[in-house]
């Protein structure tokens, strides 16, 4: 499949706080993926101890924007809170890029199935949108989250798997509408 870059509902806004590595994702490089089922988009439960793709591409983003729904109050406040919907577009894009490096994609947040099926078909995402609504691929990893309108959201990084373990992690991601092409730079220069 080859998707065009498009226009996004969300658009960064000009100026977004960065967010800081605040050492939140540290531990994560070497660890083995925990035996954690999660329900995808395509009403698939994928046990993410069982990846089988030579690389498998986990980004994990905050939530995305519903058109029309506004977002909780001081949300462009919140450094790398910003850029959900752009950053599912970047890797629906670089999509056939990631596939040629034998990639696997998942998109991950922590609202419903649901909730994320709307944004899927609205995107036309190839890939599949992973619910921790549960939060036990959250708690797990001890991935770095935080609260905003009652919610507990995940902080955005990408977690790098290859032979059920986690080999790299982006942390902060940022800008994240440039998220996918630093991931298929970061495959790219291992195939040489």
């Amino acid at each position: 499949m080859n998707f065009m870059p498009s226009r996004t509902d969300f658009p960064l806004p000009a100026g977004s706080p960065q967010p800081i590595d605040d050492g939140a994702a540290d531990h994560l490089a070497g660890t083995v993926m925990p035996k954690v089922s999660l329900v995808s988009t395509k009403d698939c439960t994928i046990d993410l101890s069982q990846l089988t793709a030579p690389w498998t591409v986990i980004y994990c983003y905050p939530m995305t924007g519903v058109p029309g729904q506004a977002l909780p109050d001081q949300w462009d406040d919140i450094p790398g809170a910003r850029g959900c919907t752009p950053q599912t577009c970047g890797f629906r894009d670089q999509y056939a890029e990631l596939l040629r490096f034998k990639a696997e994609v998942f998109g991950l947040s922590t609202q419903t199935t649901e909730y994320q099926r709307e944004m899927a078909t609205r995107l036309d995402l190839p890939f599949e949108i992973l619910s921790d609504a549960a939060y036990e691929f959250c708690d797990a990893l001890r991935l770095p989250t935080f609260e905003i309108a009652s919610m507990r959201l995940l902080k955005r990084l990408t977690l790098m798997v290859r032979d059920s373990r986690i080999e790299h992690v982006f942390y902060p991601v940022f800008p994240p509408n440039e998220s996918a092409a630093q991931v298929s730079r970061w495959l790219g220069e291992r195939q040489n």
